[in-house]
C-alpha cells in the first residue's frame, strides 16, 4: 500500500437475535471493531419495529429491512454479520441477493432452511412448536432450555424489573418460530452463494440444535470456516463475552473477501 492509500473500509450490518436490541447485543463487539477502517451498523430486527410482528410475517420482511438500512448507509456491497434469528435472516438474504454480500458471519443462526436437518435438530423443533402454546412465564424458561448443552445452567435472570422492550419478546419470538416453519430457503441456493463464510459456535450450545446447524452448514457452503468458542453457549455468547476474540475473527473474514 502506498504512503498516500487510503485504508479499505470495511462496511457491515450485524443483527441481533429475538432477545436483546440491536444496540445492546452489539455494544461491546462495535467497541472492538472501531477504527477507521470499520463503518458498522447495528440493526435491530424487523419483527419488533411495531408493537405486534407485523401480519403476515416472513424472514423476507426481514431481508427488506437490511436492504433498505444498506441504502440509507449508502453500502452497495456489505458484510453481514447475524446472531440467531439475525442469522437466519442474513442467511435468508444470502440466499437470495449473494450479489449484495462481501462475506457472511454466522454466529449460531437459529435457522438456515428446513432441508437436510437431522433427527435430532427436527426433534428441536417439534419441542418449540410444542412450548409456543405455554405462557410467556414459562415458555421464554424452556425456548432457553432447549438451546443449551445437557447439564448446562441457563443464565440468571438479570436484577430489576425486565425492561420495556421484554414484553415484545414472547410474540416476537412465535413469530420467528412459525415464519422458519413456513419459509422456503433452497439448499443449492445456499451451496451457490460463492462468498466467504464465519461460523461461530458455542461448545455448550445444545449439540442436537446448534451443533446440528453447524455441521449441515458446513456442507451447504465452499468457503467455510467454523470456530468453536469452548466456554461459550447461545445465551453467554462469543460476541458479547468475548468480543476481541470475535473481532479478530471477522477482521480476518473481512481482509479476505
Amino acid at each position: 500500500m502506498g504512503r498516500d492509500a487510503q485504508p479499505v473500509m470495511h462496511q457491515a450490518i450485524l443483527l441481533p437475535g429475538a432477545v436483546l436490541p440491536a444496540e445492546l447485543a452489539y455494544e461491546s463487539l462495535l467497541d472492538a471493531l472501531s477504527g477507521d477502517d470499520v463503518e458498522a451498523i447495528a440493526k435491530d430486527l424487523e419483527v419488533y419495529a411495531t408493537a405486534q410482528p407485523p401480519p403476515g410475517y416472513t424472514l423476507d420482511v426481514e431481508v427488506e429491512g437490511v436492504l433498505r438500512a444498506a441504502a440509507e448507509a449508502g453500502f452497495e456491497r456489505f458484510h453481514l454479520v447475524g446472531y440467531s434469528a439475525g442469522g437466519a435472516s442474513a442467511a435468508t438474504l444470502a440466499a437470495g441477493h449473494p450479489e449484495r454480500l462481501r462475506s457472511l458471519a454466522l454466529l449460531e443462526p437459529a435457522w438456515i432452511g428446513n432441508d437436510g436437518q437431522s433427527a435430532e435438530e427436527q426433534r428441536v423443533w417439534r419441542d418449540f412448536d410444542r412450548i409456543r402454546a405455554l405462557p410467556p412465564e414459562q415458555m421464554l424458561p424452556e425456548f432457553i432450555r432447549l438451546q443449551l448443552a445437557a447439564g448446562v445452567d441457563p443464565p440468571p435472570a438479570p436484577p430489576g424489573p425486565p425492561p420495556p422492550w421484554m414484553a415484545a419478546r414472547p410474540a416476537g419470538i412465535d413469530a420467528l418460530l412459525q415464519a422458519f416453519e413456513r419459509q422456503a430457503l433452497e439448499p443449492d441456493r445456499l451451496r451457490g452463494f460463492d462468498r466467504p463464510v464465519y461460523f461461530a459456535l458455542g461448545a455448550l450450545s445444545s449439540p442436537d440444535f446448534h451443533g446440528s446447524i453447524a455441521e449441515r452448514a458446513g456442507r451447504l457452503f465452499g468457503d467455510f470456516t467454523l470456530e468453536v468458542f469452548e466456554d461459550r453457549h447461545h445465551f453467554d455468547p462469543p460476541h458479547r463475552v468475548e468480543p476481541e476474540r470475535v473481532a479478530r475473527s471477522l477482521r480476518a473474514l473481512w481482509e479476505r473477501s
